[in-house]
């Protein structure tokens, strides 16, 4: 999430945002297992955190459109391995505490606010699908997160409120596969 504090600033800089017909073309992370539809090339970034649990490494997948206007400016795909024992996708009695603590500290550490959460399931995977206005409202994060085993996915794409509903955010994050 250290990712949407840059976001937030880069934000303010679109002017003239304009819904755009986008053709999107597949990415695949060997080392991820997942494929994701992007309307770009994807760059890739890791940042290791010191935990509780001991260091995880976030592993960030993101494109980011450079023209002015465009109608989501991020897309991205993030994962993290957590250590055997502590978060696993069969643990469905703890899983829905992880993802409150989870959703809310992603709204908190960009000052925004939680609009919506489901629970959600895809593949036989648990997860859930939230999102968080942040700049007073003007700015949007919509989240697929899911827990395959012990590895947390986290798909995210980034926009303003007026283009909050734009097709091609759902186009995105529904086309996230597991492998």
């Amino acid at each position: 999430m250290r990712q949407l504090l840059l976001i937030s600033t880069i934000f303010w800089t679109f002017s003239g945002i304009k819904a755009q017909n986008t053709d999107f073309v597949p990415f695949t992370s060997v080392d991820g297992l997942f494929r994701v539809e992007v309307p770009g090339e994807m760059l890739y970034k890791s940042d290791t955190i010191t935990t509780a649990l001991g260091p995880l490494v976030y592993h960030t997948y993101f494109y980011q459109h450079e023209e002015a206007g465009a109608e989501n400016f991020i897309y991205m795909v993030s994962y993290v391995d957590y250590p055997i024992n502590t978060v696993h996708s069969d643990s469905t009695q703890l899983l829905p505490e992880f993802f409150d603590a989870t959703i809310d500290q992603a709204a908190f550490s960009i000052n925004g606010e939680v609009i919506y959460k489901n629970a959600i399931e895809d593949n036989g995977y648990p997860g859930y699908l939230w999102r968080i206005n942040y700049q007073q409202g003007e700015g949007v994060v919509k989240t697929k997160a899911l827990v395959k085993e012990n590895r947390y996915y986290a798909i995210q794409a980034v926009t303003v409120r007026p283009l909050a509903l734009n097709p091609t955010i759902d186009q995105f994050l529904d086309s996230f596969t597991l492998l």
